[in-house]
């Protein structure tokens, strides 16, 4: 209910279209103008998997901002803060659409070029011929190279440019008239030093342990589901400015796999060291070795699902296993509810359905 009324307070003009809070529909406000919206969740309800249906006209305001969204669908915790992102980037979208029809001073452009030339052309990694976006390259002390996308409208440097960043934490830039790009860029380096740490712990995750999801992880993602052993995997949600702290952590697999794993988390936490990297403690907290990238394969611990016979149903990996340790079976979570659907046997409680599995009837 508290979700609920978030969302309402968001957006009044969206509303849920079912009771499982599936689908919802209505119109989205930027602007004093509403757009139709759709969204569409999973049974799971998890964003990475929506689907978003809206009119002609709000997706060609959005066209250059799909990207953007979609990392904010797979990096946003819930709905609430998914709509807010939605609207922020409306927001903007809007801003340039109308900036595009005004013109623009010849001050402007002398501006531009001059800040450019002071802030380096090597440091430009793209102009549009407009000269109204501007991408620009970083590299962070580990040599990680970054984009920071500038959206300029007609009054700069009166006014500051919209920046975009594919960071896991808000960019908000301090701006004066009498800035220049060139302290954008040193603000940008400056965010880039502030998240080394986040980005180091997830950098050695990625590079030492079989990721499972995300496939291709942004630099804003914070979340990593990692292999354990055959179909036992952990889900750990990072805080991108406390990394080296205790994360959240999520297992899935079977009960008789998962529950030994959940104790010895819950026994050892006051073992946590935030002097050691966060893989390191999670290996000793939980008494295991992370299958390496350098010996195994991931089919030698992950399983295609036993019902559409892939392993990625959009994007996803099987995450659901058969409790019976003879069997352990994994499945897609949409695979096994519509399985489970469709069999007389099975019995469902709100969002929950019990039934047999379609590999060993238990």
């Amino acid at each position: 209910m508290a979700g609920m009324r978030a969302l309402l307070r968001q957006c009044p003009l969206l509303l849920p279209q079912d009771r499982h809070g599936t689908a919802y529909e209505g119109f989205v406000t930027a602007q004093g103008r509403n757009f139709h919206i759709r969204i569409l969740l999973p049974v799971d309800l998890q964003l990475k998997n929506a689907r978003i249906e809206c009119s002609w006209r709000l997706k060609r305001i959005l066209h250059g901002y799909r990207h953007i969204l979609k990392q904010r669908l797979h990096s946003c915790p819930d709905l609430v803060s998914f709509m807010v992102e939605l609207k922020t980037v409306l927001e903007i979208a809007l801003k340039n659409t109308q900036d595009l029809h005004i013109p623009r001073p010849p001050e402007y452009y002398s501006c531009l070029v001059r800040d450019l030339e002071i802030l380096g052309w090597n440091r430009v990694a793209y102009v549009d011929t407009g000269l109204s976006t501007v991408k620009l390259k970083a590299e962070d002390s580990c040599g990680r190279q970054h984009l920071i996308t500038l959206k300029l409208n007609a009054k700069y440097p009166t006014e500051p440019p919209d920046c975009l960043v594919d960071f896991p934490v808000p960019f908000a830039v301090s701006w004066m008239p009498q800035n220049s790009l060139i302290d954008i860029y040193n603000q940008f380096l400056a965010a880039l030093e502030s998240l080394k740490e986040f980005w180091d712990a997830l950098d050695e995750i990625d590079g030492k342990t079989w990721v499972l999801e995300p496939e291709n992880p942004t630099r804003s993602a914070t979340t990593r589901r990692i292999a354990i052993g055959n179909n036992v995997s952990v889900n750990i949600e990072v805080d991108p400015r406390h990394p080296n702290m205790l994360p959240e952590c999520y297992f899935l697999g079977a009960d008789h796999e998962v529950n030994p794993l959940r104790s010895k988390l819950n026994n050892n936490m006051h073992l946590w060291d935030p002097e050691v990297s966060l893989l390191q403690n999670l290996r000793e907290l939980l008494g295991t070795d992370f299958p390496s990238r350098a010996v195994l394969e991931k089919s030698d611990f992950a399983k295609d699902c036993g019902i559409c016979y892939a392993y990625r149903l959009e994007g996803s990996a099987p995450d659901h296993v058969c409790d019976d340790p003879r069997c352990g079976q994994p499945f897609h979570q949409a695979c096994l509810y519509e399985w489970l659907q469709g069999l007389p046997t099975s019995r469902q409680s709100f969002n929950v359905i019990f039934g047999e599995c379609p590999y060993c009837n238990k």
